[in-house]
């Protein structure tokens, strides 16, 4: 999967990944209620997706079901890497700054982070 997702194509694939296999008038229907998308956007988004190669197909009878090819980690960790390497150089560190200088972070956060450091640190060993 190469090429970038784009927030409508992810609107279909979060869908996809709550409840597949799936028909386009299923996902249609399901937006239907935050998007005012038309059965026929939802299959072009569905076919840019499947060019993609995030999302998969079979045939039944006269209509395609759809299924997820990635999983939402596989993707969100794609997407956390591209956002570091493009804003931070790289780097995790100055991420992890920068949210915490916007007073986001919360104690709960916090409590996460200190946990996986001792972890990162116990597998680096």
């Amino acid at each position: 999967m190469a090429d970038k997702i784009t927030p409508a194509e992810l609107d279909v694939l979060e869908e996809l990944w709550k409840a597949a296999p799936a028909a386009a008038s299923d996902i249609a229907e399901r937006l239907g209620k935050k998007k005012s998308w038309s059965a026929q956007t939802v299959k072009t988004l569905l076919a840019r997706l499947v060019e993609k190669g995030a999302v998969r197909f079979e045939q039944d009878g006269r209509r395609y079901l759809y299924c997820p090819a990635i999983t939402r980690e596989q993707y969100a960790r794609k997407e956390a890497r591209w956002f570091v390497d493009r804003l931070f150089d790289g780097r995790t560190a100055p991420l992890v700054a920068n949210l915490a200088g916007s007073g986001k972070v919360s104690r709960e956060d916090i409590a996460e982070l200190e946990a996986l450091l001792k972890e990162l640190k116990r597998e680096r060993k």
